[in-house]
């Protein structure tokens, strides 16, 4: 097992961080790309686009943020796919829907995907004991299931300290369990929700374990090439991957400042890929309907787990199970990674997928859900004329 060494982020912000200018970097409309050739938006579409472009707009020049790319359906069908902003501030690159932004935590959604899929081939046992596909992970107090796991309810801990920050490379899913390995649970699986990147990480040595394949070969083979997400891929920090974002936080006087250089190798299931807006929603678009996943496969993502004592817990396997003021059904995922915030939403009964993406941490994406509900409006006033 391999010895993990982390870098504060004071330190790594001073060390790495390259401070750039205020607004007169021209956050504003100007900043915004042309949007891609689309095919022709539906009339009744027309306005709500418009109103989403002006928003976004307003959004970015008010809280600075680097750059912003935004997708969305309806029914399917792409309605707004553009980027405003910067993809690199330092060499002035232009926000595309094409940029790969750090989408943290939707890793988790895909990875449940994963598991999905094993499961609907009856290849997985989602409540036998992790010991059966993970046998070299130390006996916990009580057993662990797969599916304690997908629903943060297995007691497996989250970051602790500065591991948002490794540094380190570690070369399988099995060393990097090595991080939390040892740590005792932080109570008995199934009583109690507590959301962990780490759980997920295991949840990929499962999927090792039940598939025989490596986690990212598997991944590939089942969700990112059968959804034509040719641009999601593995953050190698090393490699040279077209069109990556620069990533940005803030220092403690507000300023963008790049952020610390970090190997998300030991997480690339709990938060390690990058993505682009339209993959993502190609992503959440699969999860429609019948082609992808079967029904029983749905089923079990989209239903919310419980506690061993019957409390709803909001989430289901690897989504958050929520409603709309109107009390519409949301299955969504949040990720906040270094240099990078991520949200996507799905809305089943109006169809609506919306994906934001911000090459930036900690970034306030409230818009992302203000566009969520301006096509929300506009697919019910469709359907019911």
């Amino acid at each position: 097992m391999m010895k993990r060494r982390s870098v504060s982020t004071a330190t790594a912000l001073v060390a790495l961080g390259l401070l750039v200018g205020r607004p007169s970097l021209a956050w504003s409309q100007s900043a915004a790309t042309d949007p891609p050739a689309l095919a022709p938006v539906p009339l009744s579409f027309g306005a709500t686009v418009r109103a989403a472009r002006e928003l976004l707009q307003q959004d970015l020049a008010e809280k600075r943020y680097p750059g912003i790319a935004v997708a969305v359906s309806v029914d399917g069908r792409t309605v707004l796919s553009e980027g405003f902003g910067y993809a690199d501030l330092e060499h002035r690159v232009p926000m595309t829907p094409s940029v790969k932004f750090r989408v943290g935590s939707i890793a988790k959604p895909m990875t449940a995907a994963t598991v999905a899929t094993l499961y609907q081939q009856e290849r997985i046992d989602l409540d036998a004991s992790i010991e059966r596909y993970v046998p070299t992970f130390p006996r916990k107090a009580h057993p662990i299931t797969a599916r304690q796991l997908g629903g943060h309810l297995a007691g497996i801990r989250h970051y602790q300290g500065d591991e948002n920050f490794i540094r380190d490379p570690y070369p399988t899913v099995l060393d990097a369990l090595a991080i939390f390995a040892d740590d005792p649970l932080l109570h008995e699986p199934g009583t109690a929700f507590s959301y962990t990147s780490h759980g997920f990480n295991l949840l990929s040595a499962v999927v090792e374990g039940a598939s025989g394949s490596d986690f990212l070969g598997y991944i590939r083979e089942v969700v990112f090439r059968p959804l034509g997400m040719n641009d999601t891929v593995a953050d190698f920090v090393t490699s040279i991957i077209p069109h990556r974002a620069g990533f940005y936080v803030r220092d403690d006087n507000g300023e963008l400042v790049n952020a610390p250089f970090v190997n998300n190798s030991y997480k690339w299931a709990g938060g390690g890929f990058l993505s682009t807006t339209e993959d993502v929603l190609r992503f959440g678009n699969a999860h429609l309907g019948d082609g992808y996943l079967s029904h029983d496969a749905r089923h079990l993502l989209f239903t919310e787990q419980k506690t061993r004592d019957g409390e709803p817990v909001g989430y289901g396997f690897g989504w958050f199970i929520g409603v709309d003021p109107d009390g519409r059904r949301l299955w969504s995922h949040a990720g906040g990674s270094v240099g990078g915030t991520s949200l996507l939403i799905i809305q089943p009964e109006t169809r609506v997928v919306v994906v934001g993406l911000i090459n930036l941490s900690g970034a306030d994406n409230d818009v992302v859900r203000d566009v969520l509900t301006l096509f929300t409006r506009a697919a019910v006033s469709s359907t019911d004329r």
